[in-house]
């Protein structure tokens, strides 16, 4: 009878592990030495110190990831710059038709005209935009 009480009691709670970690070790540090370790744990990426110190010690591999902010604002700016500047291109050829289609063809003539200087202007800033995306490249991306 008492071994069936014990079996109902092992039956609740948490499963023991096969293997469990109960030896411990304890480490002091002086300032630096926590700085230098809070840096190389904030860079990991890990969300826990004790599996951050496990992989340091077996030499797991450790993922170090750092997110320049600076670049990935840049890359939305630019990736929005373009969408916008593809959105004109649809818009132009569609002020193109309508042109030819709504007015006479010396009137919609002098408007292509104006709308051929606006479209040099925007050539000239998408050159600048992309020598200035391949300076950046260079200096940031490629060290």
């Amino acid at each position: 009878m008492n071994d069936n009480n014990n079996k109902q009691q092992k039956k609740t709670g948490r499963r023991p592990k096969k293997d469990p970690a109960n030896i411990r070790y304890t480490i002091s540090f002086n300032e630096q030495e926590h700085a230098r370790f809070l840096a190389l744990f904030d860079k990991s990426g890990m969300q826990v110190k004790a599996h951050f110190i496990t992989s340091c010690i077996f030499d797991k591999t450790i993922k170090t990831i750092q997110i320049d902010k600076g670049t990935v604002d840049f890359y939305m700016r630019l990736t929005s710059f373009h969408s916008q500047f593809r959105s004109i291109g649809v818009n132009y050829n569609q002020i193109v038709k309508l042109l030819y289609k709504n007015f006479s063809e010396k009137k919609a003539a002098a408007f292509l005209y104006k709308l051929e200087k606006q479209t040099a202007e925007m050539a000239m800033l998408c050159q600048k935009i992309i020598q200035m995306s391949e300076e950046f490249d260079a200096k940031y991306l490629k060290k």
